[in-house]
């Protein structure tokens, strides 16, 4: 780290007819070295013609001279600027042949790309068929479509009889998230329960999901299990749509009515 040196006219015979601008006592900023290494009889001064006068000090312990610029001048809106050379200007294309380009300056004699303006877009062809358009696209979530995306939290049964329920106890998805069964996380914390047929199960238990497989569904029925089907989320329609819905539950829920109640006619 830079040290910070503060040199008095007592610690330096500094020659003032030579340096009028060094009468008072000054500082010397951004050294990179110790204060041991340095000695008033190892250290030269020389000054330049420039107005920020640059001192340049020689210490005989170091390999190389290091330059220290000591600038009066304070830090203003109005003298801020980059660092040389950290900003170079854009080459202004397209100005004639005296600008070292070309005629035509690398865009060609014509066409849609050495005209101004915005060009073509990306993936453009021309008008046929574009590449992302010709090869094939996959199904599910490796082709980005929703319906690859899963739908529930799948438990086994063999997951359920490893977990340690006692007889009559109640399965649901905030109970096998308390025995450590499922973990879900991020988008999978609001998906629903659903038991798959994987293993066998060995005691009455209560089971509370939204959907069962076949095979889990016949399994559990075998056993004892009580079995309940949780109701799903309801999907938003249009109150036009949920309308006519509702009349054809009706309707229908009268054409099965009058079919059981009126008896079935006789086969000639």
């Amino acid at each position: 780290m830079a040290a910070l040196l503060s040199l008095s006219s007592s610690s330096l015979a500094v020659n003032h007819s030579k340096f009028p601008s060094l009468s008072s006592p000054f500082k010397i900023a951004l050294f990179q070295g110790s204060s041991k290494d340095l000695e008033a009889k190892s250290l030269k001064f020389h000054q330049s013609s420039s107005g920020k006068k640059p001192l340049l000090i020689l210490n005989k312990a170091a390999a190389s001279p290091v330059v220290v610029t000591v600038s009066t001048d304070r830090f203003r809106l109005d003298n801020l600027g980059p660092q040389p050379g950290s900003r170079k200007k854009a080459k202004r294309k397209g100005r004639g042949i005296s600008a070292g380009q070309g005629a035509s300056c690398g865009f060609g004699m014509r066409g849609q790309k050495s005209r101004s303006g915005p060009g073509v877009r990306k993936g453009f062809e021309g008008g046929q068929m574009p590449l992302y358009r010709r090869i094939p696209k996959l199904r599910g979530i490796a082709g980005g479509m929703h319906a690859g995306l899963p739908k529930y939290v799948h438990v086994n049964l063999r997951d359920i009889e490893d977990a340690g329920f006692q007889e009559g106890e109640e399965v649901s998805l905030e109970t096998l998230k308390e025995k450590g069964v499922i973990n879900p996380s991020g988008r999978d914390r609001r998906l629903p329960l659903k038991v798959l047929g994987d293993g066998e199960l060995s005691k009455k238990l209560t089971i509370k999901a939204r959907a069962f497989s076949t095979a889990a569904k016949e399994k559990l029925e075998t056993v004892g299990c009580s079995l309940t089907v949780l109701p799903g989320r309801k999907k938003w329609v249009k109150p036009s749509v949920a309308k006519n819905l509702a009349r054809a539950e009706e309707y229908f829920a009268k054409k099965r009515a009058a079919a059981a109640a009126d008896p079935e006619p006789a086969s000639a």
